[in-house]
């Protein structure tokens, strides 16, 4: 039997993980967002990015992530993409934040030692 999930993100504990890295520390990871954001736009344009949002937006813009265009447009683009670039991209963000020197380990990702 298929585990039925309740939200787009919980398929993957590391997507997952990022998210909720996201919703806790928006202001401190808006900088990684845009980033990501240009890094979309370099494969795809700018214009291209700004009119699927417009699309997807909510019009009262109730969910935690609305409330920031930045983080709203990185949580939408992460929404739609397959699983394997979603994953893709939640590995990148984590090393992310080993770069910039946040000693960051996910409770979801298992060691092997």
């Amino acid at each position: 039997m298929k585990h039925a999930y309740r939200r787009w993100y919980e398929h993957d504990p590391l997507l997952l993980e990022v998210v909720e890295i996201l919703k806790n520390y928006q202001e401190e990871l808006r900088s990684q967002a845009e980033v990501f954001l240009k890094k979309i736009e370099e494969k795809v344009s700018k214009d291209a990015i700004d009119r699927f949002y417009d699309m997807v937006k909510p019009v009262n813009g109730s969910r935690w992530y609305d409330k920031d265009p930045v983080i709203s447009k990185t949580i939408e683009l992460l929404r739609v993409l397959p699983p394997d670039v979603q994953r893709s991209c939640a590995e990148h963000f984590i090393n992310a934040l080993k770069d910039i020197g946040v000693d960051y380990q996910s409770p979801n990702i298992k060691s092997d030692d």
